[in-house]
This record gives structure tokens, sequence and C-alpha cells, in this order.
């Protein structure tokens, strides 16, 4: 019976499916991307964090999307870089790490959307209610916002996991690069469609709030600017809201092709695939945005950049 319950606790893990003759290129480019996801946005966190000049609302409440997309490739990265080289029927990981892997990678998607709904909000303070932003977006708002962004997802996901951890397991294999919410649910015998329907429903709430508040924004937004005669506002306006928008639109287009690519069972490599890129292409594209369309950001980073050179310069002149 004891030996029964542990092969229970101990599953087997899909990981990332490619052939000994990729192993290598596989790690090779998985590390790099990761190294540059971890450097980009942590550079940039820490950017905002030294210079006074950024920090205001919109600079400081990016740094929860950077820190989310840190937290979203640790959580997947890492294990797949540990599986390339181990053959498929001998990755194995135990239950309790498979929760917290598939808790972490909930929390980080939905943690996206409520980031970018916050960050929408100010976006809309300062371009619709210019006189009265920095009385609204005070640095209490600002703590406020963030830590509903966070304390919101972490409540609905850790439901949606528990509803999982409560069943009684029958199988154990996760046939998935990693393990998430539906990977737990399935591995039992019993009946989930409680599962189905909290995940879905919760899923539905999760992006269609997303979608409604960004698109009220957005049009409230170029209502505004249409309206107005300023040129410095609608440059204001375009500059940001395009930035912002575009990292909206790619977190929402990769989170979307995950769920259209579930309907389609024989498509299932390709929805695993997807997934992975989900949790790698956003957080690898987001600092680079960021940082190259927001002049402010742009200019500060080149500052440094190129004191540091001159600096470096000097010392090697004067030695």
């Amino acid at each position: 019976m004891e030996n029964q319950t542990f092969n229970m606790d101990i599953l087997q893990l899909e990981g990332l499916k490619v052939s000994p003759q990729s192993s290598v290129p596989a790690f090779i480019l998985l590390l790099l991307i990761y190294v540059f996801i971890v450097v980009s946005n942590l550079g940039l966190v820490v950017l905002i964090f030294m210079e006074r000049s950024l920090q205001q609302p919109m600079y400081l409440l990016f740094c929860n999307m950077s820190i989310n997309d840190i937290f979203g490739a640790t959580t997947i990265i890492p294990r797949l870089l540990s599986d390339v080289f181990v053959p498929m029927t001998q990755r194995y990981i135990h239950y309790y790490e498979c929760v917290i892997q598939a808790f972490c990678a909930h929390f980080h998607g939905g943690t996206s959307h409520t980031i970018l709904m916050v960050m929408a909000f100010d976006r809309y303070v300062a371009i619709c209610n210019p006189l009265r932003y920095a009385t609204i977006m005070t640095t209490r708002m600002v703590v406020t916002l963030s830590v509903s962004a966070w304390a919101i997802m972490f409540l609905l996901v850790a439901v949606a996991v528990s509803l999982s951890v409560r069943l009684s397991r029958c199988r154990h294999w996760v046939n998935n690069p990693f393990c998430d919410n539906p990977s737990l649910f399935k591995l039992s015998c019993e009946n989930i469609i409680v599962n189905h329907v909290y995940g879905l429903g919760s899923a539905a709430v999760t992006m269609g709030a997303s979608l409604g508040s960004v698109l009220l924004t957005y049009l409230r937004i170029a209502i505004v600017c249409l309206s107005s005669k300023s040129e410095v506002l609608n440059s204001r306006a375009l500059q940001t809201c395009a930035t912002h928008l575009a990292v909206y639109i790619l977190m929402l287009v990769s989170g979307l092709i995950i769920i259209l690519l579930h309907r389609f069972p024989p498509l299932s490599d390709y929805r695993k695939l997807a997934s992975i890129l989900f949790h790698v292409m956003p957080p690898s594209m987001n600092a680079i945005i960021y940082g190259l369309q927001i002049k402010a950001v742009r200019q500060k980073f080149l500052f440094k950049f190129c004191w540091r050179r001159r600096t470096s310069a000097s010392v090697r002149v004067g030695s």
C-alpha cells in the first residue's frame, strides 16, 4: 500500500518533445531566452527604481509587468532545461511540485491581464484627466492597484488549483510540457465537471474583464484625442498607448491561440508549443517594447550605457 501511494505521488511529465539531435540547440536557445528575459526585465526594474525621474506611476506600474514576466519564465523554463537531456520515459516530477508549477503558471497568465488592466486605467487618467492625474494616481493608489492586481488572481487561481487537489488520483502521466490545472484534474477518474466549469468561467471572466476594460479605455482615449486639437496631447497619447496596446495584443493573441487549439485534439502538439511560447514570447518582448518605445526610459538607458563606456575609455587612457 505504501509503495502504491508513493507511485501515485510521483508523476511522469512529458516535458519538451525534442529529438536527441535537437537537444543541444533547444537547450542553448531556451537558456539564452531565459537569460535575456531575466536580465532585460530586471535591468528595467533597477533602472526605474534608481532614476528618480522615472519614478512615476506609469513606470512603477510597469515594474509589476517585468516582475511577473520574470516569475512566469522562471516557472516554466528551468524545468524544461533540466529535462531536455532526460529521456521522456524518465522525466519524473513529484505531485506537490506539479501543483506548485500549475499554480504559478496560471497565476502568471492571469496576473498579466490584471496588470495590463491597471496600466490601461493609468493611461486613461493621464490622458482624459491630466489636471487630476497627480491627485488620483498617488503613491497609495499605485500600491493599492498593484496589490489588487496580484491578490485577485492569487485567490482565483488558488480556488481552481484547490478544486483539483481535492480529487483522488488514478493516473500518473502528465501529457503536457509542464504542469497546469487541466493536467492536475485529468489525473483523476472522478467527475471533474466542477473543475471544467470553474476553469472556463474564471478564464472567461478574466479575459472578458480585461478585454472589455481595455476596449472601453481606449475608446474613451480615442474620443478625447479626436476632439482635442493639441498635437502634444495626441503625440503623447499615441506614444504611450501604442506601447501598452502592443504588449496587450501580444499577450492576448498568445492566450487565445492556446484556447483555440484546445478545441482541436489533433493539433495538441501545436497547442503544447503555444503554451510554452505564452510564457516565453511576451516576457521576452515586453521589456524591448517598453524600453525602446518609451522615450524617457530609452534616454536614461542610453545615457547610462554611454556614460559607462566613456568612463571605461577614460580609465584606459589614464592608465
